[in-house]
């Protein structure tokens, strides 16, 4: 009788802790609510077998407890019992397979007009380039990059010289209009995630990943890497800031092109650092080993 009542308690605290916890997604400021309603589908279907299954333990442990004179039933196989599990065990399995295919194929199909926008990952960075005035982005290639090169854009690639370099952690993005981000990382696994954004991909050394999404809101964004990359991982964080199509335009005019950066420095002495740095992965590395070893 007590273990049958704890199941019972189990499957009500269950429901409730469902239903009543403060803990959930962030409000969603993209087009992928379909991402949220697959989850949802998938709550409902394996909530609903999980109390059934642990309600039908509870009811075979008291109407089926010890009893002086009872005798054990042994019922070697029931062929419709079995149809009946086959039959609703594929339903369920369809049930919360078909709901993922139908995001799957939206994910993979990127709009005719969404704006290509690369992010590349490091040890403990992000840094992104943008397409300039030609509307293409440049090639670009790891054997590439180097200190003044830092996303390994091919120089010879005519249309690499007007992309729009952001050598920070923060990226602004119009609202409303889809955007295909590129991913690569220079170094090891990483994975450009902002949550509101729900949409997520890996970033793997030597392969360039995607998928996109429309922002629906303004605001500010953090971004997450979510792929454990080394010692720093948790500090590897930044910005993306969803603006409006005026906003957006006047910060893409501030910023810096491939070709102005490449360009060597009229005035200044060699040793002159530019406004806008970033800490490299290793003086990131050496401070986190710094604070460690105290």
């Amino acid at each position: 009788m007590a273990i049958a009542l704890v199941l019972v308690l189990i499957v009500v605290g269950s429901v409730l802790f469902h239903f009543l916890s403060p803990w959930w997604w962030t409000p969603i400021a993209s087009n992928w609510d379909y991402i949220d309603n697959t989850i949802i589908i998938t709550f409902w279907i394996t909530g609903v077998v999980f109390a059934a299954v642990v309600l039908f333990m509870a009811y075979c442990v008291f109407r089926f407890r010890h009893r002086e004179g009872n005798r054990a039933a042994y019922e070697p196989e029931s062929k419709r019992l079995e149809w009946w599990l086959t039959v609703v065990t594929a339903a369920g399995v369809t049930a919360l397979l078909v709901p993922g295919l139908f995001v799957w194929s939206r994910f993979v199909n990127v709009p005719s007009d969404a704006t290509e926008v690369e992010v590349v990952g490091q040890q403990w960075q992000w840094s992104f380039r943008l397409p300039g005035k030609d509307g293409k982005l440049g090639t670009s290639d790891t054997r590439d990059v180097t200190p003044e090169n830092p996303l390994g854009v091919i120089a010879s690639d005519p249309n690499g010289q007007d992309d729009v370099i952001v050598e920070a952690a923060d990226l602004h993005l119009p609202v409303g209009k889809p955007v295909k981000m590129l991913l690569r990382s220079i170094d090891v696994l990483h994975d450009f995630y902002v949550p509101e954004f729900r949409a997520k991909m890996d970033m793997i050394p030597g392969s360039v990943t995607y998928f996109w999404f429309t922002p629906t809101k303004t605001g500010t964004f953090q971004v997450l890497c979510a792929e454990l990359c080394g010692q720093g991982h948790s500090l590897m964080r930044g910005v993306v800031m969803v603006d409006t199509e005026q906003d957006y335009l006047a910060w893409l005019g501030e910023q810096q092109t491939f070709a102005q950066l490449s360009a060597p420095q009229q005035t200044g002495s060699a040793d002159q650092t530019p406004e806008k740095t970033i800490a490299s992965g290793l003086e990131i590395a050496a401070k986190l080993e710094t604070v460690g070893s105290r």
